[in-house]
């Protein structure tokens, strides 16, 4: 009512009282304007006057170091809006201190120097913001292709450090840019262009980076499947129902997660011949008395033998996520879903057929007797064989070298 009442008293009043009042306004918005205008101009004024001279690209500090800068690039850097000496705060004129104050980036990002204080990258002298973001002056949104923290740069940009040998040896890092480059993530984003497949950031982090041992790091054991489960939803799903995540989750570290039979960064695409030849080490590494009993099968010594591919590894019986015990009716090794499971290589297998044991004990008596005396039957015959063998071919020796100086002495009997 009151807003109403106000525009009622100025229609009201005489038509040359309201030009005046317009007139006034006009001035003030005007004023407004101008205040603007000069402010702006102010700040390019200030810009431009750096840049008269360090906008030669040969310019250089007493060190040597280059200091120019490329003032369209700066223009158009996220950077580009502020003037010199926001950031270089102690260069107030022209000609300036020879010393100038270090640039604290913390004053205008706040956020980030608290995560970054607590963080593996917490010594700013190794680690000042320029060394993943780039020269200060050419800083651009990470939605830019030009940023070093665009997608598709983020691994060489971390590469710079932990994909060489001199940083690994100084602080014990491994060397894993060249082992990311060659995995499925790594070709997925370098070769393909996918900006959705994992870089360093997807799983580490940007500014709160934490060490693997730290519980609160997205790249702690117990927290490995939800990291990974942010892109692999449907996966970590049956992960998490399997007996392996039922086992983390209830705080058995040595149970696997993704990174103990994927590997952290040297990801291999499952189908590839690669993974499929180590998946069944990957497994017995574990299960060890489960892969002695294997390696006694048909299929692991057709895959062993002749490096067959295809063979039933652990993973095509088990099931690669969601492995269930046995007695439960979902698993694909209880007895009611045998027949499917096995029949997925072998057509027509029938309920005959799926009574073969894979994991049958030839050394244990009493789990498994009628094997066990068989191999025994077998080792003593090849042993007994190959002993009848060997000592006929010594007593033929014997026999064929007696016989040769029993000729020569007949011989020279008669020559005599």
């Amino acid at each position: 009512m009151g807003k109403a009442a106000g525009v009622r008293r100025i229609l009201q009043e005489p038509l040359a009282s309201r030009a005046k009042m317009f007139m006034r306004s006009g001035i003030l918005v005007a004023g407004l304007a101008g205040l603007l205008l000069m402010f702006a101009a102010g700040r390019l004024n200030a810009q431009s006057e750096c840049l008269a001279c360090h906008g030669d690209q040969t310019m250089q500090d007493a060190n040597g170091h280059s200091i120019a800068v490329d003032g369209k690039t700066f223009g158009e850097s996220i950077h580009g809006s502020l003037q010199c000496n926001d950031c270089h705060t102690n260069i107030k004129e022209y000609p300036h201190p020879e010393q100038v104050a270090k640039v604290e980036c913390k004053s205008c990002h706040a956020d980030e120097a608290k995560g970054l204080a607590g963080s593996v990258h917490a010594d700013s002298a190794e680690h000042p913001c320029t060394s993943c973001h780039g020269n200060a002056h050419t800083i651009f949104p990470k939605a830019d292709s030009r940023s070093a923290v665009y997608p598709l740069n983020v691994p060489k940009t971390c590469g710079n450090c932990h994909g060489t040998e001199g940083m690994a040896k100084k602080h014990g890092l491994a060397s894993v840019y060249p082992l990311y480059v060659d995995s499925i993530h790594g070709f997925a984003l370098s070769n393909e262009g996918l900006l959705v497949a994992a870089n360093c950031q997807s799983c580490h982090g940007s500014h709160h980076i934490l060490s693997h041992t730290n519980p609160e790091s997205p790249t702690y054991k117990t927290n490995i499947p939800k990291t990974c489960g942010s892109c692999h939803a449907k996966i970590n799903d049956d992960y998490e129902m399997g007996i392996h995540g039922k086992a983390v989750a209830a705080g058995n570290l040595k149970a696997p997660v993704c990174t103990d039979c994927h590997t952290a960064h040297a990801i291999l695409q499952p189908t590839e011949a690669a993974f499929r030849m180590q998946s069944t080490p990957i497994c017995g590494s574990c299960h060890k008395d489960q892969l002695s009993t294997y390696r006694d099968t048909f299929h692991s010594q057709l895959g062993s033998l002749g490096g067959y591919v295809e063979t039933a590894r652990c993973w095509d019986c088990h099931g690669a996520h969601q492995i269930l015990p046995a007695s439960d009716p979902h698993s694909p090794i209880n007895k009611a879903n045998l027949v499917t499971t096995c029949g997925k290589c072998h057509a027509g297998a029938n309920l005959s057929f799926v009574q073969y044991q894979p994991h049958a004990n030839a050394h244990d008596r009493k789990l498994n007797p009628a094997l066990y005396f068989v191999r025994l039957f077998m080792n003593v015959l090849l042993i007994g064989t190959l002993a009848f063998f060997l000592i006929h071919t010594i007593l033929w020796l014997i026999r064929a070298r007696y016989n040769q100086i029993k000729k020569k002495s007949t011989d020279g009997g008669k020559d005599a």
